[in-house]
């Protein structure tokens, strides 16, 4: 399947982050067994293993002035509507609107001198490269990396799992760049035809499932009469396989909230039907996919693009996060997960300290510095790394730059930065150039 993906934008350069011409790929085109039946001509991974990451991205350029970096001592053109409150760790202050991350943030992290990249793309955050380098190089994001390495075609759960972002009338699949690496590696999104993938139609039960093996199995068997080379026979072996995926169901019952006690619910705001419209769920859906085996979940949350209505729009936006973020967090410790669980949530850059962009109450474009939130996986928790200026516009102290906070979450998933991969020419291409990880967390 190809998909040309257009429609209403959301950001301010009216280019959609999608907007060039896709190959479907795992619930975007191709059927389960053709995704299975990728890997195996790829070649098998690495094994499984117990660490993940989950990344959240907020599209669109987060104000970063106006979250974790916050001016009080600044003129009121730049320090904005929001007052700063404490945490429980002395010296971290951090926005009014994110009082449950401030009562745990010794279990929080955040890097407030990070340079962002000046362009509306995903692309750098999650491969650690811009859209410029990428629509030639094609670097794999670090979801397409884990899948890679932690993928077979016996695998019963896939590794990369992106929940996507609304656009307009459309989803946009945050991270999902499988670059050189192939698309067997493009994650499964569970949205439309992709969930269908995964579950049994509801007219068709077990039986017919069988009966449906049986004929496919039954052409199957007549088009291996006239394959001298047994090439049928393999492709049968992923044609069950994918029977298999969907009648045990491991991806179903992890996306099945319903599985969840009223009490954690009720805890994550998920029976607030305002809750899922803002994509709340996510964090929960996040944090029961990592329970299940999947190593790499993105999480998109569009609409930060804030030229206009930057404090109106963030009044309703920062609750969701706060409380999705602070109940994730804590359900990984609470699970014994911390260790192994990565989480960081960042967009492509921060938005301009002086407020007065298209609007009065508006704050435009700044790639000069930006705000991540990290926590989890085994790093150093309890802390703010780096500083800016007085007004938010530079880095002042320990500046860093994304490819070395992905670096930082590669070494805490127990995979190399510096390991490479052929790309489609044959060159050995590392993961990332500049490896150096950010040394206050390690």
């Amino acid at each position: 399947m190809l998909t040309l993906w257009g429609g209403k934008q959301r950001s301010c350069d009216r280019i959609n982050r999608r907007s060039f011409l896709k190959i479907g790929a795992f619930g975007a085109g191709l059927t389960l067994a053709d995704m299975l039946r990728l890997r195996a001509v790829a070649g098998t991974g690495a094994g499984s293993s117990a660490k993940a990451v989950i990344m959240v991205y907020l599209g669109g350029g987060p104000s970063h002035i106006d979250t974790y970096d916050l001016k009080p001592d600044a003129p009121s053109e730049y320090r904005g509507e929001f007052g700063s409150i404490a945490t429980n760790v002395p010296g971290v202050r951090i926005c009014e609107l994110f009082p449950r991350q401030a009562a745990m943030w010794d279990k929080l992290a955040v890097i407030r001198s990070l340079i962002g990249t000046p362009e509306h793309s995903d692309s750098m955050v999650t491969t650690g490269y811009p859209m410029s380098v990428n629509q030639t190089a094609h670097h794999p994001s670090i979801g397409a990396v884990v899948s890679r390495l932690r993928s077979t075609s016996e695998t019963a759960i896939p590794q990369f799992v992106s929940l996507p972002v609304r656009n307009g009338t459309l989803f946009e699949s945050p991270g999902d760049y499988p670059g050189y690496l192939g698309l067997a590696h493009r994650p499964f999104t569970p949205q439309g035809e992709a969930l269908q993938n995964l579950v049994r139609p509801g007219a068709v039960d077990a039986p017919r499932m069988d009966e449906r093996r049986s004929l496919l199995s039954s052409f199957d068997s007549a088009r291996r009469d006239v394959d001298d080379a047994g090439v049928l026979e393999g492709m049968d072996a992923h044609t069950t396989r994918a029977f298999d995926m969907i009648a045990s169901g491991a991806v179903r019952r992890a996306l099945d909230l319903s599985r969840e006690s009223v009490r954690v619910l009720e805890r994550y705001d998920a029976l607030n039907r305002e809750f899922f419209t803002q994509g709340g769920d996510k964090f929960l859906l996040a944090r029961r996919l990592v329970e299940a085996g999947v190593g790499c979940v993105t999480l998109g949350f569009g609409g930060y693009d804030t030229h206009a209505n930057n404090f109106s729009v963030l009044r309703t936006k920062l609750p969701v996060i706060d409380r999705g973020v602070a109940n994730l967090v804590q359900d990984l410790y609470d699970r014994g997960m911390d260790q192994d669980v990565v989480v960081v949530m960042w967009g492509e850059f921060g938005r301009t300290p002086r407020i007065g962009d298209a609007t009065p109450d508006g704050r435009g474009h700044w790639p000069a510095v930006m705000s991540a939130l990290i926590a989890g996986g085994g790093l150093k928790m309890g802390q703010a790394i780096g500083s800016t200026t007085s007004r938010a516009e530079t880095p002042n102290s320990r500046p860093y730059r994304v490819p070395q906070v992905l670096s930082t979450i590669y070494h805490a998933l127990g995979i190399d930065p510096a390991r490479t991969f052929p790309n489609r020419n044959g060159r050995p291409m590392y993961l990332l150039d500049d490896r150096e990880p950010v040394t206050e967390l390690l």
